[in-house]
């Protein structure tokens, strides 16, 4: 239980009663967020399968994009604090119908359900249980935080399944193409960079576009190095159809941890890297200072940032990582 008891210039101290369901659902929080998206999505490429990775981010991005552009039309409101405790700021400026936590959760983790049930063999009840509190710890989280209501984590959780149920029939052939279309590379950057430019208009700033594009970004960078490796390099990770199990169990699980520490940390380094020389350069081209966040919002520039920022961690996680890996001895 979280007791409120002061509310002054959006900053709240509030009691802890339960520490238990405070980090419990703090941490359930961060499974919607990028530090989650930035480890998981890559470790399944790098120590489980190929194609399981795939269809999880190309859920991920259709479905986001469509939950985040959801918000901003709809414009419902997050619930009034008080009375609601708002353990989470950052996100306090978007609307709240639907949840795009909900969403991205019943998302990757019932595409990952999907996607493994038919190529390992694995009690389907264990991996249906492990979806659904998944999914639910996450919802849940977003009331217990305060940023969303019943009626918003419900809405984003039944559109992500929708979404999951209308893209099954198209999985396999959204992938084929994906992997084998000559179009491919140009059209996985320019309709999602069309897709930011004409982000629909606030009236005040809010993160969504940019999360939009950050999402739209490293989607669209994975799947050129989906396609790249597909025509260009020998599978790094290749499917392999009904095993007794992930391959990460019956991999050496010092192999697994390496491969994720040294691929995360070139993650981390690129994403590094490539924020401050776009960032840079366009502080240069638009005549702002660095520390001007009023002109990093403008959207000449966010978009632009964040979309080649995010486009490179998601080639690099799936084309450089995997040479590294290989460089390395790692396979």
């Amino acid at each position: 239980m979280i007791k409120f008891s002061h509310f002054q210039d959006c900053t709240q101290k509030y009691i802890v009663k339960n520490y238990f369901y405070y980090y419990l659902f703090k941490f359930s929080a961060a499974l919607g967020e990028e530090i989650f998206y930035i480890t998981f999505l890559p470790f399944t490429y790098w120590n489980i399968d190929h194609s399981v990775s795939r269809r999880m981010i190309i859920v991920w991005s259709i479905v986001m994009y469509i939950g985040q552009v959801s918000k901003d039309i709809l414009k419902w409101p997050r619930p009034l604090s008080p009375p609601v405790v708002k353990l989470e700021m950052r996100t306090n400026a978007e609307y709240g119908m639907p949840s795009t936590h909900a969403m991205a959760a019943t998302a990757i983790s019932f595409s990952f359900f999907i996607a493994t049930m038919n190529q390992y063999k694995y009690p389907l009840e264990l991996g249906l249980v492990a979806a659904f509190v998944f999914s639910t710890l996450v919802c849940l989280s977003r009331l217990y935080t305060g940023m969303h209501t019943v009626l918003d984590v419900i809405g984003g959780a039944l559109i992500s399944a929708v979404l999951l149920v209308l893209l099954y029939p198209a999985w396999d052939t959204i992938d084929h193409l994906l992997l084998t279309s000559p179009f491919c590379p140009l059209l996985s950057i320019v309709v999602p960079l069309v897709l930011c430019y004409n982000y629909p208009k606030l009236d005040y700033y809010s993160p969504t576009r940019g999360d939009t594009t950050t999402i739209l970004g490293a989607a669209a960078g994975a799947t050129v190095g989906f396609w790249l490796n597909n025509q260009y390099a020998a599978s790094a990770y290749a499917s392999k159809s009904d095993q007794a199990g992930f391959p990460l169990l019956s991999s050496t699980m010092l192999f697994v941890l390496a491969r994720f520490l040294v691929g995360i940390w070139v993650v981390l380094l690129t994403r590094w890297l490539m924020k401050s020389l776009v960032l840079g350069m366009l502080s240069y081209g638009y005549k702002f200072p660095l520390g001007d966040l009023a002109a990093r919002r403008r959207r000449e520039v966010e978009v632009p940032y964040k979309f080649v920022t995010y486009s490179c961690v998601g080639f690099t996680a799936t084309v450089v990582v995997p040479l590294l890996h290989e460089l390395l001895g790692l396979l």
